[in-house]
């Protein structure tokens, strides 16, 4: 197997007129011995195309929110670091890399922007939708960790090997309904869906929590990283 090239999208344009994303995306893939590659806001299904000649795999990353307006949300005074540039290059990205049946892992946002495409929505705020039984984010905003019940049978439990995982959190937004043809594979203990699979394509997982963030020192994060590079060296 040749080692692959992961395209990860990376953060909008910043006040300083940078695009930037957390080295622990980065770091990841380095130790499931795969080559990431950084991919700034594109503007335009055809340059996501062109991209996608040359990866073997993609992961979506995690960041700010989506525009409510793309799941016909409503506004709400929480939702923050608002980037239509990103929204749009991003779902021109899951879009081809779905086209192409290319290896796709997407975390936090990332999994919004999945559901998104594929018709689902999204809660605009947790503490208001299903309460604050399970801290998804310590005010005003900072990561936190808790456990997901993984479900047996699914792409997610065979990756992890685990009935359950200890994730770090990081999001105040979060599925209300799944997208056609999405699986759900996790749960939190409030029951909001914390990750989702494609069933029908050969590779594509989803989860609403941070393994990046803690994958250096927890192997079970890791293997998520690990599962994608054996998928898009192949």
């Amino acid at each position: 197997m040749h080692t692959p090239l992961i395209g990860l999208t990376t953060y909008g344009r910043n006040e300083a007129g940078r695009h930037e994303l957390p080295a622990e995306y980065s770091e990841s893939v380095y130790r499931a011995d795969a080559v990431p590659v950084l991919l700034p806001p594109v503007d335009g299904d055809k340059l996501a195309e062109a991209w996608l000649d040359r990866l073997d795999g993609v992961i979506l990353t995690g960041g700010g929110d989506l525009d409510p307006a793309l799941y016909e949300g409503e506004a709400h005074p929480t939702v923050y670091n608002l980037d239509p540039a990103r929204d749009a290059s991003e779902l021109a990205v899951a879009r081809a890399a779905l086209k192409r049946t290319l290896p796709v892992l997407a975390i936090c946002r990332g999994l919004q922007v999945l559901n998104i495409l594929l018709g689902g929505t999204l809660h605009e705020h947790l503490p208001d939708a299903i309460g604050e039984d399970v801290t998804h984010r310590v005010p005003p905003r900072n990561p936190t960790r808790h456990k997901v019940r993984v479900q047996p049978g699914t792409r997610l439990r065979e990756i992890l090997g685990v009935s359950e995982a200890d994730g770090v959190s990081w999001h105040h937004q979060g599925v209300r309904t799944l997208g056609k043809g999405l699986k759900p594979t996790a749960y939190a203990a409030d029951g909001l869906i914390e990750a989702a699979e494609l069933p029908e394509h050969p590779w594509c997982v989803a989860v609403q929590w941070h393994p990046e963030m803690s994958a250096a020192e927890d192997p079970v994060q890791q293997r998520l990283f690990d599962a994608l590079a054996r998928a898009a060296a192949r």
